[in-house]
């Protein structure tokens, strides 16, 4: 259960980031620049590490 919350969590704060930095656009950023600037963010890469842990969680739970 813990692992979902975390997971939530996560997704939330990365996805979060990730639309905030849509504004990048605006500025002039190319769509490939935005992806480049997104994969360094340690923030927007929360998003990764939620699914995861929401993955781990799902296949902990089947295994009960």
């Amino acid at each position: 259960m813990r692992y979902y919350f975390l997971a939530i969590i996560l997704c939330s704060v990365g996805l979060f980031f990730s639309i905030l930095y849509l504004n990048l656009f605006t500025i002039g950023y190319t769509f490939l620049e935005y992806v480049y600037f997104i994969i360094r963010r340690v923030e927007c890469n929360c998003f990764i590490i939620g699914l995861l842990f929401l993955l781990f969680g799902i296949k902990k739970g089947c295994d009960k």
